[in-house]
């Protein structure tokens, strides 16, 4: 028997997200996968524990998500445009109150949650001897928090202690970025010692227990930071890029190993019901931006059907609502434009095959890095890949396409109409077309094919500027000169509990790290 065996018996997991329950069991490596041993309270802990962690990435819990997916990440960039008229201070009008920017550092489904459960899990590991779970549950780790960095910048990280309690000095965030590489490399390593191992699915709703898969979600996530730091640390960026794609398990490459947290079902996607809420009045708080409509209107993009319902408009099919506007003036028409398409029990992306190869396109095109391929190459793999993960016909035409270029948006409600061109972009990839070009090309069709990841396009926008996005109205921003309407918000400034608990650290932050005022015009190191 393999000396790392995993805990025997059913597991009975009394989850803590949403109420819910899920029953399954954990088994040792070389056991009968249907022979039940004996239920333990580590059977317990263990399954709740992981659950728990997952839930941490995107939140099981709809206040939460809601505010990180829908108000945050979804209108900065691009995806999702607020419609509740109600709303006086919001994230997309740049003056947003502090219990709206707060999640993501202070919420307690996050952090706190991240680190008790990732201490449960720890001790678990050490007990069984086994260090599978606690590899597993680092990689999650590292999901979850880069998303805590990308929108603040600075934060406390290296010295948060088993509590999850923030009141620590913080870290610069190059700091933070070399701890998660370091954390994922760990696992990595672990995941890949152990790789035969194997947790049964009742435990593991992203890979249903295959630990090769985890193996290459950590090296596509470390690709992911990789790039994402390739301006202001190339060497670094170029070691960690390469170190990825040359493991010898690789990267995701194909849609079975896109990460996606398949856990609804006893309950609903949080998603889901946050862009539902106020259906009745006006179709939901939220609803499709014009942006990316506009984009895959002009491309004529199959994938419309996938992501979006089709508008009230009389005879318009698909119709976004812009950003950043003045809502009280557009109440009486929200519920005509296109809502989300999405169900109650889809699972939740964290990241696709598509994602991948166009993080290895961009590094090919743009940086030079060794990828083991052309960017011609996974560019259009990326778009070929994005279609068949939602079933949509067309690729081939799709990215043969080089005379289709984005459409104009004209708002139906003859309110928020923009009267400029947002791009002259099209998508068949041209090898003899500028650095700049090129990047434009592979962040736009890499921003498409992310949907609806909202904090991975606003981080890319931040860092490349591309895809062009509809700027903020003149009504629309209300930050009172802080903000640029057309470079939109660039983090969220530092909760202001942060100023009352853990003063003298936050206060040497904004000094010593941030570079700039404590406000969302200041930019995140690596958008520098």
């Amino acid at each position: 028997m393999n000396k790392y065996s995993i805990l025997k018996g059913l597991l009975a997991a009394a989850v803590m997200v949403g109420g819910a329950s899920c029953t399954g069991s954990y088994m040792d490596i070389n056991s009968n996968p249907y022979q039940p041993g004996d239920l333990t309270a580590d059977d317990y802990g263990l399954g709740s524990a992981m659950t728990n962690l997952a839930s941490t990435v995107i939140s099981s819990d709809v206040n939460t998500t809601q505010f990180t997916e829908c108000l945050l990440g979804g209108t900065m960039g691009g995806y999702f445009a607020d419609s509740n008229a109600g709303w006086s201070n919001t994230i997309s009008n740049f003056n947003a109150t502090n219990d709206w920017t707060r999640v993501l550092l202070l919420s307690d489904r996050i952090i706190p949650t991240l680190y008790s459960n990732l201490t449960q899990v720890k001790q678990l590991s050490e007990q069984t001897g086994n260090p599978v779970p606690f590899a597993i549950a680092q990689i999650i780790k590292v999901a979850a928090m880069h998303r805590v960095t990308d929108t603040y910048g600075p934060i406390p990280y290296s010295q948060i202690g088993q509590d999850g309690k923030i009141n620590i000095p913080y870290d610069t965030q190059e700091q933070v970025y070399d701890k998660l590489f370091e954390e994922l490399d760990e696992s990595i390593q672990t995941l890949t010692d152990n790789r035969n191992a194997a947790l049964v699915s009742s435990i593991d709703f992203v890979y249903a227990g295959n630990v090769q898969k985890w193996v290459k979600f950590a090296n596509s996530l470390k690709l992911r930071l990789a790039v994402r730091i390739a301006n202001v640390a190339p060497a670094k960026a170029r070691q960690r890029a390469e170190e990825a794609v040359n493991h010898e398990l690789g990267v995701i490459e194909t849609n079975d190993e896109n990460a996606t947290w398949k856990y609804f079902g006893a309950i609903n996607n949080p998603l889901f019901v946050a862009v539902r809420y106020n259906e009745e009045a006006s179709g939901g708080d939220t609803h499709p931006a014009a942006d990316i409509i506009s984009y895959m209107n002009g491309y004529q993009d199959n994938r419309r059907a996938c992501y979006f319902e089709e508008s009230k408009w009389a005879g318009q099919s698909y119709v976004g609502l812009r950003r950043s506007i003045n809502m009280s003036k557009v109440k009486e028409h929200f519920i005509n434009y296109s809502r989300v398409k999405i169900s109650s029990s889809d699972p939740v992306l964290w990241m696709n095959a598509a994602e991948v190869a166009f993080l290895r396109a961009e590094a090919v095109a743009v940086y030079g890095f060794n990828m083991k391929g052309t960017a011609a190459h996974f560019y259009e793999e990326g778009i070929r890949l994005s279609f068949d993960q939602w079933g949509a016909t067309g690729a081939e035409a799709y990215l043969n396409d080089d005379s289709s270029k984005p459409a104009l948006y004209i708002d139906p409600a003859g309110l928020n109409t923009y009267e400029g061109v947002l791009s002259t972009i099209t998508i068949k990839w041209n090898e003899a077309a500028s650095t700049a070009e090129k990047q434009e090309r592979i962040i736009t069709q890499k921003w498409i094919a992310n949907w609806p990841l909202g904090n991975e396009a606003w981080a890319d926008y931040r860092r490349t500027g591309y895809p062009h996005l509809l700027p903020a109205t003149e009504e629309g921003n209300l930050s009172g000169g802080i903000v640029n309407s057309q470079r939109g918000a660039r983090r969220m400034p530092y909760p202001s509990e942060e100023y009352t608990s853990n003063t003298a650290n936050v206060q040497e932050a904004v000094s010593k790290y941030l570079g700039g005022a404590d406000n969302m015009s200041t930019d995140v190191w690596w958008a520098k």
